[in-house]
């Protein structure tokens, strides 16, 4: 099918790699800047300040928790950029900390007054008025009170167990002999983290304004009122802190006999892991933080000190009020013109192979396809991958009402999910009590890719439809990413993923697959083979060219092929939303590779991969990122685009728009660094995801 893919290519030169943790902390300053742009309503501003301090939350209890582990073991094997572990993580604070400053910077000068003129008060408790206190003394009393458990700390009562990302006082006391005393009382995550002075003023019969939205910080409201919960003490000084704990603690998957049972001790484990990031306000006694890093195992390197708020991701509450003229307009997906509400589906699909674009165009679709098997006489199983589900899936209630019906039905729930664990179990444990035969995956590997299949009894034969995307079955997710997805009955596809299943749930081992590249049996050998014929085509004068669109460019090997294409003279446009590590523009090695990132009201999440393959051009889409763990570690698939309309559409739409954007498009630059695209002068800027929702009734 392809040239060789032998031999695995390698560039061994640091110089031309960008470090993969510093790359991804660009991504996440992408998202601060956001935060900072005008253009954007003020609650999408804030939002954005709550993605970029979530993400580096999970930044550190994956990555750095990562890095610190093989500091601990002693490993001094360095990236392909050449850092050894150590200089990642002193690289990764010195990066972090001024972003951390310039957030809250931000927030409290600049987007907090703007929300304060469009009636949005966040308020410190030191601005509050008598009347607002009096009401906040009563809220406490009666509803916050009983809830509050202070942990002293003596020769008696060891320092307690602190929770990963809560929020923490820790408060000075002294007592009537004037000796010093400490407590820690957490700060529960049962109340709203900023607290509606309306709502308390309601229920305890203060006056108010109903058209002004006012709020204050829960952790200074019991900071306040600390005098109730230490009586006869006094209380010398409170103080917030958080701490960040490793999550990324590996199954031995080899050594478990029950999967489920070995996913779900490590979630437990995970409450008691090591302290990786220690949070504290700047008003903290150094004898206090001192105690808590003594008490925690950290360093200097793991203390951040920093102005309040901390836990900025609690900002969601705060970019979720009711408030729609601070947000985005609102915008409902069109139906594909294939398939009108109400429509067979399976008879649209016999028509033709339909492609859907999420979120601009509903995901309704695929829940359709899922509850028309569920009831469809004909149907005789249906069989799916579930990676991120959600709490609340349709698409589970219609496996479930599937079973009911007389139909066989098999689910892989991927457990090792990462943060998704404990909903998958939820789940598996659900279906499997239903009847639907429950796997787990693969030992050693995650499967990932996103593939179902519905077996049809049809007056022909029996017929198989698929669906495959690049996203999860997950309605919410479905409304906020961008994705593609297929629906198709090709044979040779349908007997593809029946192999893929076979693989999945038996004892199937090198299947030869007729369309679908799935790794990590194939995957890998034939992107290779597909970007050495592009090479072979540049080297033969016929059209050659690449684009790639994914989330994440780390593969060192990926790299070096498509350097090597580019000394070929194979023109390579990338876009890449996350962690890249090629470094485009070096003379001689990367001058015709092109590196550009979309971020905006949606997050890119779909993967494109064009090859012009000498005008015969191929097109697949799929689950995989160019990253080891996906091509080597994971269950994935890549599935071609066949109909010429589609393929079209994919290129002359979709990949063309996203490259032609000059409102939300950043270039990569050789030094690692990311430039805004703006319109040429007297040319009309081109927003691509506003595009899109504007043009997706055309299909």
């Amino acid at each position: 099918m392809f040239p060789s893919p032998l031999p695995i290519p390698d560039l061994p030169d640091p110089s031309l790699y960008i470090n993969r943790e510093l790359s991804w902390l660009e991504f996440n300053r992408r998202c601060l800047q956001e935060a900072f742009d005008p253009e954007l309503p003020l609650l999408e501003r804030v939002r954005f300040l709550a993605i970029f301090s979530s993400n580096l939350d999970e930044f550190f209890m994956v990555r750095v928790s990562g890095l610190r582990d093989q500091v601990a073991h002693g490993v001094y094997e360095v990236s392909p950029d050449g850092l050894t572990p150590q200089e990642q993580l002193a690289a990764i604070r010195e990066r972090v900390l001024p972003m951390l400053f310039q957030a809250r910077e931000h927030l409290m000068n600049e987007l907090l007054p703007r929300l304060g003129a469009a009636g949005v008060h966040v308020l410190n408790y030191a601005e509050l008025t008598e009347s607002d206190r009096q009401a906040l003394r009563s809220y406490f009393e009666i509803e916050i009170f009983p809830v509050l458990t202070p942990l002293a700390v003596d020769p008696s009562r060891p320092f307690p167990h602190i929770s990963n990302l809560s929020l923490n006082l820790a408060v000075c006391l002294e007592d009537d002999c004037r000796i010093e005393r400490f407590a820690r009382v957490k700060v529960p995550n049962i109340f709203p983290r900023l607290l509606p002075l309306n709502e308390v003023h309601r229920r305890y019969g203060s006056a108010y304004d109903p058209n002004v939205h006012r709020f204050v910080w829960l952790e200074q409201v019991i900071a306040a009122n600390l005098d109730l919960l230490f009586p006869g003490m006094r209380v010398v000084a409170s103080s917030v802190f958080c701490v960040t704990r490793n999550n990324d603690i590996e199954i031995a998957e080899e050594e478990a006999s029950d999967l489920l049972s070995s996913v779900e001790e490590v979630v437990r484990a995970r409450r008691f892991a090591p302290v990786v990031r220690l949070d504290v306000s700047e008003s903290m006694p150094q004898s206090v933080r001192e105690l808590l890093m003594r008490n925690m195992e950290i360093g200097p390197n793991e203390l951040y000190v920093l102005p309040e708020p901390l836990g900025m991701r609690d900002l969601f509450e705060l970019a979720s009020i009711d408030m729609p003229a601070l947000k985005y307009p609102p915008y409902t997906p069109s139906r594909p013109a294939a398939l009108p509400s109400g429509s067979d589906i399976f008879a649209a699909i016999r028509r033709g192979d339909i492609l859907l674009h999420h979120p601009y165009e509903s995901f309704a679709p695929v829940v359709e396809f899922f509850q028309q098997a569920a009831e469809d006489p004909n149907v005789l199983a249906i069989k799916c991958t579930l990676y991120r589900i959600g709490s609340k899936s349709p698409i589970v209630e219609a496996l479930l009402n599937a079973i009911e019906n007389g139909k066989q039905v098999a689910a892989l729930v991927e457990l090792k999910a990462r943060f998704d664990e404990e909903n998958n179990i939820s789940w598996a444990r659900a279906l499997e009590s239903a009847g639907v035969h429950v796997v787990y995956g693969l030992i050693g590997l995650k499967t990932h890719a996103k593939v179902s299949l519905v077996v049809r009894k049809e007056p022909e034969g029996l017929r198989r439809y698929v669906h495959l995307s690049t996203g999860n079955y997950n309605t919410t997710t479905a409304r906020l990413y961008t994705d593609i997805g297929l629906l198709t009955c090709d044979p040779q596809i349908g007997a593809d993923a029946t192999l893929l299943f076979n693989r999945l749930t038996g004892f199937t081992s090198n299947a030869q697959y007729r369309k679908l590249l799935v790794a990590p049996e194939h995957l890998r050998t034939a992107i290779y083979g597909l970007i050495r014929r592009e090479i072979a085509h540049a080297q033969a004068g016929r059209p050659a060219r690449l684009i790639f669109k994914m989330n994440a460019l780390v593969d060192k090997h990926m790299i070096a092929l498509l350097y090597e294409a580019s000394q070929a003279g194979v023109p390579i446009d990338l876009l890449v939303r996350g962690i890249c590590s090629l470094r485009p523009g070096v003379p001689g090695v990367s001058e015709n590779i092109r590196v550009r990132c979309l971020l905006g009201r949606y997050l890119e999440h779909a993967r494109i991969y064009y090859f012009a393959n000498g005008g015969e051009a191929e097109i697949y889409c799929g689950s995989a990122d160019l990253m080891p763990r996906n091509l080597d570690r994971r269950v994935e698939t890549w599935f071609p685009i066949q109909a010429p309309e589609l393929k079209r559409r994919l290129l002359d739409e979709i990949l063309a728009i996203e490259m032609a954007d000059t409102v939300k498009a950043r270039v990569l630059c050789p030094d690692g660094t990311y430039q805004r695209v703006l319109p040429a002068e007297g040319e009309q800027p081109l927003e691509a995801q506003r595009w899109f929702m504007e043009h997706a009734r055309d299909h």
